[in-house]
This record gives C-alpha cells, sequence and structure tokens, in this order.
C-alpha cells in the first residue's frame, strides 16, 4: 500500500550535545523513543507510555512541550509510506534503561546520523543547524 502515513510520538532527551536513542531487537537503525498512540489517547499520554514501555524512566506530564513534527520515508516500509514524528521534551524521573523490547539505548552525536531512520535524520539535522547537537 502506498501514500499511507504512520503517525509517531517522540520523546528528545539531549543532554551535552547528544541525543538520546534506542535501537530495537532485530532492527539495524536506532529511533528516538516513542512510538504509536493508543485509540483515545492524547500526544502527551502517548509519550508518558512509550517511553515508560521502551526505558522503565518516567516522564514528567507536566513538563511535556512540543519541539516540531518531522515528516520522511518510514524506514524498512515501501516507497511512498511516510512516518510522521511529532517530537516532544520532556523532564523525567529514573534512570533511561533498556526494556525486554529494546536491545540497546545509545547517546548519539551528529556524527551518528547515518545509524538513525531517514525522520530521525531530519531531526539530526535542525538539532545540529541549532547548535543542539554537536
Amino acid at each position: 500500500m502506498t501514500g499511507r502515513t504512520i503517525d509517531k510520538i517522540a520523546w528528545i532527551l539531549l543532554d551535552g550535545g547528544r541525543i538520546l536513542s534506542t535501537r530495537s531487537r532485530g532492527k539495524d537503525v536506532y529511533y528516538l523513543p516513542g512510538g504509536k498512540r493508543e485509540p483515545g489517547e492524547s500526544d502527551a499520554q502517548t509519550l508518558v507510555r512509550e517511553v515508560k514501555e521502551e526505558l522503565t524512566v518516567d516522564v514528567l506530564p507536566d513538563t511535556v512541550a512540543h519541539l516540531g513534527t518531522w515528516e520522511a520515508q518510514a524506514h524498512g516500509h515501501a516507497g511512498g509510506v511516510t512516518v510522521r514524528m511529532t517530537c516532544y521534551t520532556a523532564e523525567y524521573s529514573g534512570t533511561p534503561a533498556p526494556s525486554s523490547e529494546i536491545e540497546e539505548v545509545a547517546w548519539l552525536g551528529y556524527a551518528d546520523r547515518d545509524r538513525v531512520s531517514p525522520v530521525d535524520q531530519l531531526i539530526f539535522d535542525d538539532l545540529h543547524a541549532a547548535g543542539r547537537l554537536r
């Protein structure tokens, strides 16, 4: 099927010019933490649930702030399938650690751009241009 858009929510966590990324089991690229919304969920509720599921930390709902929305070809999907990534920053409590579905958690810099999905590459470009990702 072509012309389909996958709607996802992602968490942008920057520290010292690097960004927190995850690699799921069996995947060859890194993705920003997050995922698809469940029926009836708000963006903030999706963010809280997905980050808890992937990284075992608690996003503080009152601190969730929209950073931007990006679209690109969906990694691993047929041509014409795009992903729309709505990204948020947020404070959290706990220590990020991989859950059962996540094989690796990494702090990536701009030099790691070729190791992330196409939509994440656009986000890396914009954060780098803004001086937030080194």
